[in-house]
């Protein structure tokens, strides 16, 4: 019996390598476990899971995905400077940490630490991802793809080994 293509609806597992356009990798699976993700639920940026559609487990390919299908383009708008009293004292500020806080429905908002200003004590913050406005240019091995379960396409994420545990 031959595995399933990745199309809406599978659970798929594979590898990843992450570069940048300078070279620099952001991210990589083939150190350590493979990423299992729900295919079709938006568990992926669009562009990379728009061209996983089809493949099947032991296809290798590159995939550059365009900011527009990746994290987005950078918005400068999103951008805001707060005084370093504005956050815990006892918390160290970095440069690319990220942390939540929530709209006026209580609904989460990620914030990204975009830069430390030491000299004037402030910090600017950014809801634009830290990879926003960049090409990602993926290499992908896929390893298996098999059919979501039920309780799994009810909550929208993959269960078990290289998912979530309840």
């Amino acid at each position: 019996m031959s595995s399933p293509s990745i199309a809406d609806n599978t659970v798929v597992t594979l590898h990843y390598q992450l570069t940048l356009d300078d070279g620099s990798i952001a991210d990589s699976s083939f150190e350590g476990d493979p990423l299992a993700y729900l295919h079709g639920h938006g568990n992926l940026v669009p562009g990379l899971e728009r061209k996983l559609l089809g493949k099947k487990p032991g296809d290798k390919f590159e995939v550059n995905v365009p900011p527009a299908e990746g994290y987005g383009e950078y918005d400068p708008s999103a951008d805001q400077t707060l005084p370093r009293s504005a956050f815990p004292p006892d918390v160290d500020i970095e440069e690319g940490m990220g942390f939540h806080t929530e709209d006026d429905q209580g609904n989460p908002i990620p914030l990204f630490v975009k830069e430390v200003k030491a000299a004037t004590k402030e910090v600017v913050i950014t809801t634009n991802h830290p990879l926003s406005g960049q090409r990602l240019n993926f290499r992908i091995e896929v390893l298996s793809v098999r059919s979501a379960t039920k309780d799994e396409l009810k909550h929208g994420h993959v269960h078990g080994p290289g998912g979530h545990h309840h």
